[in-house]
């Protein structure tokens, strides 16, 4: 007789340990984050160069976040087949080779193609994805909130030092003697950036598992796997507030330092605060992974989306000073990634890990076209209106829209009839 197998169910750790899997997990999405996070360091010094809109610069990193989302796809499904060394490998060298060709692009079409496609697909494969499928084969659920949110901390803190080393590039790379380039800072900030990103290729070495084993618990194919997921109530829910978190997120990084500059503020209060929000968002993001071992994650996830949504409404209420934005950015930093360690715990607590990877990628496209639709109707109703007004209208709009999509969802695992042998 067969009886029902939960989704949970253990299976076989391919054996690599904690401090390793989080060591060399933590270090490479620092890497891989720290450099997307300040890319709207680049708008203005790459558009009053290149003489394209705001638009142009916007749609290139909506396309990107669109590429990331959807080759997260099929790079979820390889990690998932044949483990994360190799795909974290082949990203390391198309993320170094997209930042040297977006630095050399000269039209919109080979900045989309560099600074979009191509950089997407690297991002895809060096991002959360591919590092939370080692964790969750590698480490124990009773603890995977908790190492889910230490690993996204770690990226976030990536980013707050990342920030004013970009900043300083951009600045102070024009170069003297045979590589003074006057002007063109930004470019060898690129290329300095892009030989950085290089060092994910030793760092996947200490995530190199075993042979992959699934032969316990209920056999899946991947077409089962994915009508099971998307018959699920509670998986659509969590999509459609991913959605949300792409679309907050992505316009208040792109475009807060111009919105602020448009407002007579300096540039160094964009790069302090963009610095800000990577270093509340260490905290963010391990408290939510932390409390998500504790308290049901949905409700964890509802609050992060209402709160966004007051944060948003009191910054543009306020007087716009250095201080205003300050408080604006540690308030957001405290919200900016939490919502990926409890998203994706619930992800794997009701499927499992066999094909967690591939799952969590089809909600992380969610966030991606959301993504895409923050970077680019930013640039585009900037354009049409000449302010961000109603682009900050939206992202309130959908921050309460997220909080309640995420009070229905129910975090328990999915009952299988297990298959005889």
């Amino acid at each position: 007789m067969v009886s029902p197998s939960p989704a949970s169910v253990a299976e076989p750790r391919p054996g690599l340990s904690t401090l390793q899997v989080l060591a060399c997990g933590a270090a490479i999405v620092t890497l891989s984050m720290s450099v997307r996070h300040g890319f709207g360091l680049w708008l203005q010094p790459v558009t009053m160069e290149r003489g394209w809109t705001r638009e142009t610069f916007a749609f290139a990193l909506a396309v990107q976040n669109l590429s990331w989302g959807v080759a997260g796809l099929f790079v979820g499904m390889v990690a998932d087949r044949f483990g994360a060394f190799r795909v974290l490998v082949a990203g390391s060298a198309v993320y170094a080779a997209g930042l040297a060709s977006m630095a050399l692009a000269t039209s919109p079409l080979s900045f989309t193609l560099t600074a979009g496609v191509m950089l997407g697909l690297a991002q895809a494969a060096t991002t959360y994805a591919v590092i939370y499928g080692v964790i969750g084969r590698n480490i124990d659920a009773s603890r995977r909130s908790w190492a889910m949110g230490l690993t996204a901390a770690a990226g976030s803190f990536g980013q707050f030092l990342m920030l004013p080393v970009e900043s300083a590039l951009i600045s102070g790379l024009g170069g003297a003697g045979l590589f003074a380039f006057e002007g063109l800072g930004w470019r060898n900030a690129l290329f300095v950036l892009a030989a950085l990103v290089l060092l994910i290729a030793p760092l996947a070495l200490g995530l190199r598992e075993g042979t992959l084993s699934h032969s316990t618990g209920v056999q899946q194919s991947i077409a089962q796997a994915l009508r099971e997921a998307f018959g699920h109530g509670s998986f659509q829910w969590l999509m459609a507030g991913y959605f949300v978190c792409g679309f907050q997120v992505v316009f208040i990084a792109v475009h807060l330092p111009s919105y602020l500059k448009d407002h007579g503020l300096s540039p160094q209060v964009a790069t302090i605060a963009l610095a800000l929000i990577g270093l509340f968002n260490v905290i963010g993001t391990y408290a939510a992974g932390s409390l998500g071992q504790r308290w049901p994650k949905h409700h964890i996830l509802s609050a992060i989306y209402a709160l966004r949504a007051v944060v948003i409404a009191v910054f543009l209420a306020a007087p716009l000073t250095p201080a205003s934005v300050y408080v604006f950015a540690a308030a957001m930093g405290l919200l900016w990634l939490s919502t990926i360690p409890p998203t994706n715990a619930i992800v794997a607590q009701m499927f499992g890990v066999r094909h967690f990877s591939m799952l969590s990628g089809f909600i992380f496209l969610s966030h991606q076209i959301g993504s895409f639709l923050g970077a680019w109707l930013g640039g585009r109703l900037y354009d049409a209106f000449g302010s961000y007004n109603v682009v900050w209208g939206l992202a309130i709009a959908l921050g309460g829209f997220a909080a309640l999509v995420n009070l229905p969802v129910r975090e328990t695992a999915i009952e299988r009839c297990a298959v005889p042998a």
